[in-house]
């Protein structure tokens, strides 16, 4: 690691810190003017960020990106659009620093809350989609943290662009422009700097694929939120609505391929072997390339190891399974504790479903698609968390708080 790197790092954790601090009592009103003026800058520079992306989406290209990421990477004025409206939407949210979680009184005469408190200064380190940029800094400064963004190579320029937008959008609030930085590097020295930042960094939030959390899980001496790979499962149980199944997978798989969202599987009950395939059938016509089981007829054969896979593209594996607990078996094996669905008219079936599974988010006769902050009301999300600890499953301003307790007395004193 270059000395430079390191004197840069340190820089910029230096920088957070001391903006972390300031942020901690700022206002709700000058958080929600920062995101307003945010979003009016983004919308303005939309030209100078579609010209951007542009470089991103040729290196992206020139790397060999599957068509899926490349989505992923890809800017339009629709996204465009949508970044601002996520802008807005978590500007007008609760402040959720200073919010009574709990409060009670004591026979000693104590009265105790437990309040909401930022975590500090919160390091994200994500991959290709330029879209995390404006969520991530937006959900901090809601939350009254301070981040360093760390993005892909391939998305360098676009990110960029739109961090140029949020730190004009902190002049204007009158906030410190160090509330929001953007590691000025590709270097990957950065993100090892950052793993070890225990100084300056409270949190890293990774985004990304199993080799960049993996890194991150294996190698960070600061605490992390995993938002691991999203080996996501739909099951259609016998008792599935054949109208609503066809059209909720559809969605589930082709909508968005690249997004960790997308259905990776389908468990299709022995019973309701007729309706599976008129599913892969449905997909196959669309363009996806069905990796299918025994009893199943997809475009290939399904291998040991399609299952469990991640693909972020146009490639679904199928199998049947004998009932409802082969398919809880199936994804107690295979998944990744993000996001998993079944399609059922019978409601015992899909409780069962629930209790048995520990996914972050476990859903009915909806596509997994919806496994996002803004489709949860959150207006954005930093990333979806598959552990167990503190934030679970999309993770809004909200989750990056911690708490503290105010405790009030009269001249109490103890026995």
């Amino acid at each position: 690691m270059t000395t430079q790197i390191t004197e840069m790092m340190s820089e910029i954790g230096h920088h957070a810190k001391t903006a972390a601090a300031k942020l901690s009592h700022a206002s709700a009103k000058a958080k929600e003017t920062a995101l307003n003026s945010a979003a009016d800058a983004l919308w303005a520079k939309r030209a100078e960020i579609l010209q951007a992306n542009a470089k991103d989406m040729a290196y992206g290209r020139d790397k060999g990106l599957s068509d899926a990421l490349l989505d992923r990477l890809m800017l339009d004025q629709n996204r465009i659009q949508a970044m601002a409206e996520g802008l807005r939407a978590v500007g007008a949210q609760k402040d959720p620093v200073g919010g009574v979680i709990a409060q009670w009184d004591m026979p000693s005469g104590l009265n105790i809350k437990r309040v909401r408190t930022p975590l500090g200064v919160i390091g994200v380190i994500y991959e290709s989609r330029p879209n995390v940029t404006a969520d991530a800094g937006a959900l901090c400064l809601k939350s009254g943290n301070a981040v360093i963004l760390r993005g892909g190579s391939e998305s360098f320029h676009s990110s960029g662009a739109i961090h140029a937008c949020l730190v004009q959008g902190l002049v204007a609030a009158n906030l410190p422009e160090h509330a929001i930085q953007q590691v000025p590097t590709r270097d990957r020295a950065a993100v090892q700097q950052m793993l070890t930042m225990t100084d300056s960094i409270d949190v890293i939030v990774p985004r990304g694929g199993k080799g960049l959390v993996g890194l991150v899980q294996r190698e960070a001496r600061v605490p992390v939120f995993a938002h691991l790979e999203g080996i996501v499962h739909i099951y259609i149980d016998a008792a599935a609505d054949p109208e609503k199944t066809r059209s909720v997978v559809m969605n589930a798989k082709t909508r968005r391929p690249g997004i960790c969202g997308a259905v990776e599987c389908v468990l299709i009950h022995r019973q309701a072997v007729g309706l599976g395939q008129q599913v892969i059938d449905d997909l196959m016509a669309a363009g996806v390339e069905v990796r299918a089981g025994d009893g199943l007829k997809g475009s290939k054969a399904a291998k040991p190891d399609d299952f469990g896979h991640e693909y972020l593209d146009m490639v679904i594996a199928a199998r049947l399974v004998d009932d409802l607990d082969g398919a809880i078996d199936h994804i107690r094996t295979y998944g990744s504790n993000h996001t998993d669905a079944i399609m059922t008219e019978d409601q015992t079936a899909a409780d069962r479903f629930f209790q048995r599974l520990d996914s972050a988010i476990l859903m009915q006769n909806a596509s997994t698609q919806f496994a996002d902050g803004g489709e949860f009301g959150m207006g954005a999300e930093i990333g979806i968390a598959t552990g167990k600890m503190h934030a679970r499953g999309p993770v809004g301003a909200e989750q990056l708080t911690s708490f503290k307790y105010i405790v009030t007395g009269d001249g109490a004193v103890r026995n």
